[in-house]
C-alpha cells in the first residue's frame, strides 16, 4: 500500500511540473485537447470533426477519449470532416493480466489521469502475450476473457484483439483442448458482435478481418476431438462442431442455424462430406472433421486487393469454414439466403487465404432456388472458408420495367393489327404459291410472337411461391417454344426464297409446302423445347431462380434458344446475300419476272427483320456476361419489347403490295357505301315506299 501511495503521489507531482518525463510539447497539447474533449469515461466516444478548416482532400487527427491511447484520423470530403481511421484502444498486454482490484484503486485515486500516463513503461508488444498466457492460465486461457469482454469494441481494441488471436494461434503452449477453443472463441465472438461491425471499416490494417478468419481456422485446425461427435463452441456469432471420420464412414454433414443480427430469423447452413471423399481416407485410421460457422463475418471480410475496390460483393449467407484431412478435396455446401429477393442471384465462392479475396473458380453452383443455394467446392489448405455472394449480374432498375411494359403493350397491339391487316388483304395478295406461303409465314410469325409475349407477361407476374412449382416450368416451356417458332418461320422464309430461285422445286404442290412449313415452323421448335426440358428439369436446372425463363447459371439451358436463333440469323443473312448475287442476272418471261419481284420483296423483308432479331438476341448474350453495363440491359429490353412493332412495320406496312391492296379495299368499301346511299335515295326506291 505504501508503494502504491508513493507511486500516485509521484504521478501527481509529475503532472504538476509537466516536465519530469521530458514529454514533447505537442504531447502536452494533445493531452490538453483530450481533457477538453469530455465524454463519458471509458466510452471511447470521439469528436466527430476537426478544429482545422475543412479543405478538399486534407487530413487531420484528433486524440482519443479519456482512458484510450491512439488517435482518430479524418479526411475532408465535400466540405465535411469524415472519419477515416481510428486506433483508440484501452487494451494492452499489461491490462490483460493486471490485478483488477489494484487497477480499480488506482483509477479511484486518480480518475482524471489517462491510462497511458499511468504506464511508466512502454506498452509490452502483443507478441509476448502467448508467453504471459502460458504463465498465468495455460490450461484454458480464461485469464484474459473478462478483460477482453469488458472492453469497448472500438476500432483500436478490435485491431488489438485480432493481433492477440493471431499470436495465440501461432505461438501455442501445448495442444489445443476444448477448453482453450471455447475461451479463444469467446474472445473472437466479442469482436464479431453486431455492435462491433460498424467499427471494423476504420481499422487502418485492411487485412484485419482476413487475419481473424485465418487465425481462427489455424487455431481450430490443431484442436483434438475426443468424442465421436462434439458441439465444441456455441456462441452467438461463432459456432463450431466436430466429429471423427474414417474410411468406412457413411456420408456426414454439419448443420448450423444462426442469426445474422438480433432482429432477423436464423438462417441455415450445411456442409456435406460425400461418400466418395470419405473412401479416399486410408483404411484403419481415424481422422477429425471440424467446421466453423460465422453469421456476421461476411459483413466485415474485406478484399483489399480487388482490381476495382468500388465493386461491392456482399455476402448473402453464413461463412462456413471446414478443416479436413488433406486427401479430401470435394465438399458440398448448402446456404440459406439472407436476401431472398426475386432480383438477387447467388455466386458460390471460396476465400483464398493467400490472395485475401473470394475466388469463384473453386466452386460450382448446383442448385439455386429463391431461398437457398447448393454449391460444390474444392477444399485446399488455402481454401478453407466458403460462402455465397450476391451476383453482380442482377440489374434492378425501374427504367427496364417501364421500357418492357410499354414495349410489350405496343408489340401486342402491333401484332394484332398485323393479323387484322393480313385478314383484310388476304384474297388480294396471295396470287401465287410463293406469295401465298410468304403471307402464311407472316401470319405465323405474328401469332408465335404474340403468344410468346402473352406467356412472358404471365411469367413476369408470377410470385416467388409460384416460381417453385410446375407452373413456372410450364410458362418457360411455352415461352421457349413460341420464341423458337418465330425464328424457325423466319428460316422457312429463307428456304422459300431458295425455292423461288431453284427451278427444280417449282412444281411442288401448295399442300406439300404447307406441311413442310409447319414441320419446320412448329415441329423443330417442339423437338428442341421438349428435349431441353427432359434433360434439365430432372436436376432442377430448367428454369432460373429469379424468373420463369431458361436457366443459365447451372445448366446453360438458355443455349437451347440462343444457338438455334443465332444459327438461323446467320443462314438467313447468307440466303439474302445469295439472292442479291443471283438477281443481278436478267430475267426472261413475265412469269419469271413476277416471281422474282415477289422474291425480292420477301428478301427485303428478311434482310431487314433478320438483323433486327439477331441484334436483339446478340445483346441477350452480352448481358449474360458478369458486370455488364446497365445500357446493354436497356438496349436488349427495347429491342426485345418492340419486336412486334418491327414485324408490323417492316413485314406488313412497308410492303407496297399490301398497301395497294389496303387502298383498293378501302376504295371498295367507300364505293359500296356510296352505292347504298344512292340506292336509298333513288326515285324508284321512293315510289316503292309510297306504294307500300
Amino acid at each position: 500500500m505504501k508503494s502504491q501511495a508513493t507511486m500516485i503521489c509521484c504521478v501527481l507531482f509529475f503532472l504538476a511540473t509537466e516536465c519530469s518525463h521530458h514529454r514533447p510539447k505537442n504531447h502536452i497539447k494533445d493531452r490538453a485537447k483530450l481533457q477538453n474533449f469530455e465524454g463519458k469515461p471509458g466510452t471511447g466516444r470521439i469528436q466527430e470533426k476537426c478544429h482545422e478548416p475543412c479543405l478538399s482532400s486534407t487530413n487531420c487527427s484528433q486524440p482519443c477519449a479519456k482512458h484510450f491511447r491512439g488517435e482518430i484520423g479524418f479526411i475532408c470530403h465535400q466540405k465535411k470532416w469524415q472519419k477515416l481511421t481510428e486506433t483508440c484502444t484501452s487494451l494492452s498486454v499489461e491490462t490483460l493480466f493486471k490485478d483488477s482490484n489494484a487497477a480499480l484503486r488506482l483509477s479511484v485515486a486518480a480518475p482524471s489521469i489517462p491510462l497511458p500516463i499511468l504506464d511508466f513503461r512502454a506498452p509490452e508488444p502483443v507478441k509476448s502475450v502467448a508467453q504471459r498466457i502460458c504463465k498465468n492460465c495455460p490450461h484454458d486461457y480464461a485469464c484474459i476473457i473478462d478483460v477482453v469482454k469488458s472492453s469497448e469494441t472500438t476500432s483500436g481494441n478490435i485491431a488489438f484483439i485480432v493481433e492477440l488471436l493471431k499470436n495465440i494461434s501461432t505461438d501455442l503452449c501445448g495442444g489445443v483442448t476444448r477448453e482453450k477453443m471455447k475461451s479463444y472463441s469467446e474472445v473472437a465472438n466479442h469482436i464479431l458482435d453486431t455492435a462491433a461491425i460498424s467499427n471494423w471499416p476504420f481499422i487502418p490494417d485492411k487485412n484485419a478481418s482476413s487475419n481473424l478468419l485465418q487465425s481462427v481456422n489455424s487455431f481450430a485446425s490443431q484442436l483434438h476431438i475426443h468424442n465421436e461427435s462434439e458441439d465444441i463452441v456455441d456462441e452467438l456469432f461463432i459456432q463450431m462442431k466436430g466429429f471423427h471420420i474414417n474410411h468406412n464412414t457413411t456420408k456426414r454433414s454439419f448443420n448450423f442455424s444462426m442469426s445474422v443480427d438480433n432482429t432477423t430469423e436464423s438462417i441455415l447452413g450445411m456442409i456435406e462430406i460425400p461418400r466418395q471423399e470419405l473412401q479416399k481416407l486410408p483404411p484403419g485410421d481415424t481422422f477429425r472433421a471440424i467446421s466453423i460457422a460465422f453469421p456476421t463475418l461476411g459483413a466485415i471480410l474485406k478484399e483489399p486487393h480487388l482490381p476495382n475496390e468500388s465493386v461491392s460483393r456482399p455476402i448473402n449467407g453464413l461463412v462456413l469454414s471446414v478443416i479436413l484431412p488433406e486427401t479430401m478435396k470435394e465438399i458440398l455446401f448448402t446456404f440459406e439466403k439472407v436476401n431472398k429477393s426475386r432480383s438477387t442471384r447467388a455466386q458460390c465462392v471460396g476465400w483464398h487465404s493467400q490472395k485475401r479475396m473470394w475466388d469463384k473458380n473453386q466452386c460450382k453452383k448446383m442448385v439455386d432456388t429463391m431461398d437457398k443455394v447448393k454449391c460444390h467446392c474444392n477444399y485446399t489448405n488455402v481454401m478453407m472458408s466458403f460462402s455465397i455472394l450476391m451476383s453482380p449480374k442482377s440489374v434492378s432498375d425501374k427504367a427496364l420495367d417501364y421500357i418492357t411494359g410499354i414495349g410489350l403493350s405496343l408489340s401486342i397491339l402491333s401484332l394484332v393489327l398485323c393479323l387484322i391487316i393480313e385478314a383484310t388483304v388476304w384474297s388480294r395478295v396471295v396470287m401465287t404459291e410463293i406469295s401465298y406461303m410468304h403471307h402464311v409465314c407472316i401470319v405465323n410469325i405474328a401469332v408465335s410472337l404474340l403468344i410468346a409475349n402473352v406467356w412472358f407477361i404471365i411469367g413476369s407476374n408470377f410470385t416467388i411461391k409460384s416460381q417453385e412449382d410446375n407452373w413456372c416450368v410450364t410458362v418457360t416451356f411455352f415461352s421457349h417454344f413460341f420464341y423458337l417458332s418465330l425464328f424457325f418461320w423466319m428460316l422457312f422464309k429463307a428456304l422459300l426464297i431458295i425455292y423461288g430461285i431453284l427451278v427444280i422445286f417449282r412444281r411442288m404442290m401448295k399442300s406439300h409446302m404447307m406441311v413442310i412449313g409447319f414441320a419446320i415452323g412448329y415441329g423443330c421448335p417442339l423437338v428442341i423445347a421438349v428435349t431441353t426440358v427432359a434433360i434439365t428439369e430432372p436436376q432442377k436446372g430448367y428454369v432460373r431462380c429469379d424468373a420463369c425463363w431458361l436457366n443459365w447459371d447451372n445448366t446453360k439451358a438458355l443455349f437451347a434458344f440462343v444457338i438455334p436463333a443465332l444459327v438461323i440469323v446467320a443462314v438467313n443473312l447468307l440466303v439474302v446475300l445469295v439472292v442479291a448475287i443471283n438477281t443481278q442476272r436478267p430475267s426472261i418471261g413475265s412469269s419469271k419476272s413476277q416471281d422474282m419481284a415477289i422474291i425480292m420483296r420477301i428478301s427485303k423483308n428478311v434482310a431487314i427483320l433478320t438483323p433486327l432479331l439477331g441484334l436483339t438476341w446478340g445483346f441477350g448474350i452480352v448481358i449474360l456476361i458478369e458486370e455488364t453495363s446497365l445500357i446493354f440491359h436497356i438496349i436488349f429490353a427495347v429491342l426485345n419489347a418492340f419486336q412486334g412493332f418491327f414485324i408490323l412495320l417492316f413485314g406488313t406496312i412497308m410492303d407496297h403490295k399490301i398497301r395497294d391492296a389496303l387502298r383498293m379495299r378501302m376504295s371498295s368499301l367507300k364505293g359500296k357505301s356510296r352505292a347504298a346511299e344512292n340506292a336509298s335515295l333513288s326515285p324508284t326506291n321512293g315510289s316503292k315506299l309510297m306504294n307500300r
